[in-house]
């Protein structure tokens, strides 16, 4: 708070690594900056096409998504994902961080007498942040020792004031991947909207698909749609983070809530780049070569990390490793990788304080990073 009582914003957990950055650009070669999930390799050439050639400069964007890039998403739950929706089911976002941190605010909106966001104890930042922007409670719910939601600590008083419980599969940053099932059981009977962020299921690696011959993957909307949405972005799927097109999709009365005041609110996905994401989402071809990609990656890192002697495990999706720091210091660890390696990465604390005995390191450096890295050992 301000002297005057006003909302003083926290500093951004990525700025507080700017003295590690330093110490690993002192290296030869420079820092490998593994810290943030920000994706370094090139996307599709169709879909570059696209986005240069798509005619949609002029007019106003559709806020709810363009009939193209609706039925493609559409087509896309199919084929990946193997359920069915409807195009009236699936709406556009600018990405997906700004529909996480401003959801609180409009589902208050909707329901003024409850004032709870419950979120995974070790998530992304943008869960309990949203709620803090709203005016309302995060609630953290423990997760197990595979880093998924124990539903069962969920205090009753906490859900009778819940706005919505937020369930993130596969997880940022441990990679644990969550019982969407009984997720979605846990919000109908307790009269909770679940929101499922998805965002990294097309990495994937643990279990089995939903779809025969697809890699495995799964979404909450396997369990029908009612009372859940499941939330979606090709900012990873398609390496297209500076486009910032995303879409979420289920629960009937909440996609046309949320959709509705969204129109009102002016939030739209540029026309362009709504073209260039329908064309992303109708081709897996080049998702599977990322897919190669980040699992390499992971496996090639994982690797030089245990030869200084650190037990790392592979995550069940995403492209972050979850590194347990030795003695539970991980700015300690963070500091000797800088030092040694040159890796910048992200302490656990930045992810609620039930991660501060870990390190998360972001596998999204082109393989040549890989290489000084290994160098270095």
């Amino acid at each position: 708070m301000s002297a005057a009582g006003g909302f003083v914003p926290p500093p951004y957990p990525y700025d507080r690594l700017l003295e590690l950055q330093e110490v690993a650009a002192a290296l030869p070669g420079g820092a490998v900056d593994l810290s943030i999930g920000t994706p370094c390799d090139p996307p599709d050439p169709a879909v570059v096409a696209a986005l240069a050639g798509s005619g949609a400069e002029r007019g106003y964007p559709a806020s709810v998504g363009t009939a193209r890039l609706r039925d493609a998403a559409v087509a896309w739950f199919a084929d990946r994902l193997g359920v069915e929706v409807d195009a009236e089911q699936v709406a556009a976002c600018i990405g997906t961080k700004e529909f996480v941190a401003g959801l609180p605010h409009w589902l208050r909106l909707r329901d003024p007498s409850r004032d709870t966001v419950l979120h995974p104890a070790v998530s992304y930042p943008s869960y309990a942040m949203g709620a803090t922007l709203a005016g309302c409670r995060a609630v953290a719910v423990p997760v197990d020792e595979e880093w998924r939601l124990d539903l069962s600590a969920i205090d009753p008083a906490d859900a009778e004031r819940a706005l919505c419980l937020w369930s993130n599969t596969p997880g940022n940053p441990a990679g644990g991947l969550d019982d969407l099932g009984a997720v979605a059981r846990w919000g109908r009977a307790h009269g909770v909207p679940v929101f499922s962020d998805e965002c990294y299921v097309e990495f994937t690696w643990d279990g089995e698909p939903s779809v025969p011959g697809r890699p495995p993957g799964r979404t909450i909307l396997e369990h029908g749609t009612d009372g859940v949405v499941a939330v979606h972005s090709l900012s990873k799927r398609s390496n297209l983070a500076g486009l910032r097109v995303g879409f979420y999709s289920g629960d009937r009365e909440l996609v046309g809530y949320l959709s509705e005041l969204r129109k009102h609110a002016g939030f739209m996905v540029p026309g362009p780049a709504q073209v260039a994401g329908a064309v992303a989402l109708g081709d897996q071809g080049h998702v599977e070569l990322q897919r190669r990609r980040y699992r390499h990656r992971l496996e090639l890192l994982a690797g030089l990390l245990g030869r200084l002697g650190l037990d790392t495990p592979l995550p069940g999706g995403g492209f972050y490793l979850w590194v347990p720091a030795p003695d539970g210091d991980a700015w300690a660890l963070a500091r000797r990788l800088a030092e040694r390696l040159g890796i910048v990465g992200s302490p656990g604390e930045f992810y609620g304080p039930a991660g501060a005995g870990h390190l998360r390191l972001a596998v999204v450096q082109p393989d040549e990073a890989f290489d000084l890295v290994a160098g270095r050992i």
